[in-house]
C-alpha cells in the first residue's frame, strides 16, 4: 500500500474514493481523492499524505473542487486536475500554489 488503506475516511491517512493517481520522478504519489474533494501528495515512503490541492470543501471556488477524477503533470511540473463536479480542469503550479483555471464543458466533448 503506498496511499490510504486505513478503511474510507478524511484523515491524512485515509482516502474515500480515490479516482486518479499520478508517480512523478521522485516516487511522490498524487492521488484525487473524489469523495474528500482534494488532492493528496504522498512521499515515497510516507506513513500519512498532505493536501495539495482543495480540502476546503466541495465548491466552485478556486481552492475548492467538486469530485475529481483525474490528474496529470507536464513536462514543466504544472498539476491538471479534472473536476468533474465543477465541469473544469484546474491547472495548478505545485511549487509556488499558484493556479490557473481552465473550464471544459464535458456535454460538447
Amino acid at each position: 500500500v503506498v496511499a490510504g488503506g486505513q478503511e474510507e475516511g478524511n484523515a491524512l491517512t485515509q482516502l474515500y474514493y480515490p479516482q486518479g493517481v499520478v508517480v512523478d520522478q521522485l516516487g511522490t504519489v498524487y492521488v484525487a481523492d473524489w469523495g474528500n474533494d482534494r488532492i493528496m501528495r504522498w512521499p515515497k515512503g510516507a506513513t500519512q499524505g498532505s493536501v495539495i490541492v482543495g480540502g476546503n470543501g466541495e465548491g466552485g471556488q478556486s481552492n475548492q473542487l467538486k469530485g475529481p477524477i483525474g490528474l496529470s503533470f507536464d513536462r514543466h511540473g504544472n498539476l491538471y486536475v479534472v473536476d468533474y463536479g465543477n465541469h473544469r480542469v484546474q491547472k495548478f503550479n505545485i511549487d509556488s500554489y499558484t493556479k490557473e483555471l481552465f473550464r471544459i464543458d464535458f456535454e460538447t466533448m
